[in-house]
């Protein structure tokens, strides 16, 4: 079965961006966006929010044609466009690049996606990690910490009605001084989570 899988790059601080979606202090050089396409490369597809998608669509369908790109953000201009994507929004009408929008998120709609074959489920968005995490969705955390203090802005983890326990799987350090921590969530936490 295919895993739901979040990834996604925080400050010191808990901030997934600052005020007004400040992202430059996102310390992204060729070694960790390297990694990052090595990861990607093998996912079934990406579940967005609206915000996300919108983000990642404002730059990524002709980045590999900007000569000041890198080899590996031409690479990923490539997976970004090519992979199948799922975008959550209530607003959205429709969307380009191999994309499906979707209304809302069904914790049985998600189980078959999981069933499907193919590549793990790249999940992205604070809002929307909220609610899949909300219905017990969300099978593994990769947290990319920033050694950056970022003051104020949006935080990943909102409220929840749970404790939803982690086992940590691989801890990894980059050049930059990035730390990829990833865990699975604890078999037994479907309680915690609301499952």
């Amino acid at each position: 079965m295919r895993k739901v899988i979040l990834m996604m790059q925080l400050s010191l601080d808990g901030f997934i961006e600052g005020p007004e979606r400040d992202l430059s202090w996102h310390r992204v050089d060729e070694e960790l966006h390297s990694h990052f396409n090595e990861e990607l490369r093998t996912m079934g597809a990406f579940l967005d929010g609206r915000v996300t998608y919108e983000l990642m669509a404002s730059y990524w369908p002709t980045a590999d044609q900007d000569p000041a790109s890198t080899a590996a953000e031409i690479e990923f201009a490539r997976i970004w466009r090519d992979m199948p994507k799922i975008v959550y929004s209530s607003t959205l009408a429709t969307a380009g690049w191999n994309t499906e929008v979707v209304r809302d998120v069904v914790a049985e709609d998600i189980m078959r996606l999981k069933e499907q074959p193919g590549g793990d489920l790249a999940l992205g968005g604070a809002d929307l990690a909220a609610a899949f995490r909300r219905l017990g969705l969300i099978d593994e955390y990769r947290i990319y910490l920033h050694p950056v203090l970022v003051g104020r802005g949006k935080t990943l983890f909102q409220g929840a009605d749970g404790i939803t326990p982690l086992r940590l799987l691989e801890s990894r350090t980059f050049g930059n001084g990035v730390v990829l921590l990833r865990y699975a969530v604890e078999a037994d936490a479907g309680h915690a989570e609301g499952r």
